[in-house]
């Protein structure tokens, strides 16, 4: 199944600069381990916004949650989720 997921991150002020690069840091590396099994799609950021776009192919609503609960941000991010089907003009054998 295919979901696009926006999220958007809001790292408290107050957090300690080390703790925040340390987070940041575990965050791309969980984000290139999900891209590399292929079920992180396509990152996008948004740009001017702490935020990203992003397709995920996961087998279910409840496997998109248990990824998403592993990002190291996850605390602080808002997320929204659309699911996804394929077009029936889509030309691309790939998309879903």
């Amino acid at each position: 199944m295919l979901f696009q997921v926006e999220m958007t991150v809001e790292i408290p002020h107050g957090l300690a600069p080390d703790v925040v690069a340390q987070l940041k840091e575990t965050e791309r590396q969980r984000a290139q381990e999900l891209q590399r099994s292929g079920q992180w799609r396509h990152l996008w950021r948004v740009a001017g916004r702490y935020a990203n776009i992003s397709i995920f192919d996961v087998e279910s609503n409840e496997a998109l949650h248990d990824i998403l609960s592993t990002l190291p941000l996850f605390p602080f991010m808002r997320v929204s989720v659309t699911p996804l089907c394929r077009h029936p003009s889509s030309n691309r054998a790939d998309d879903g």
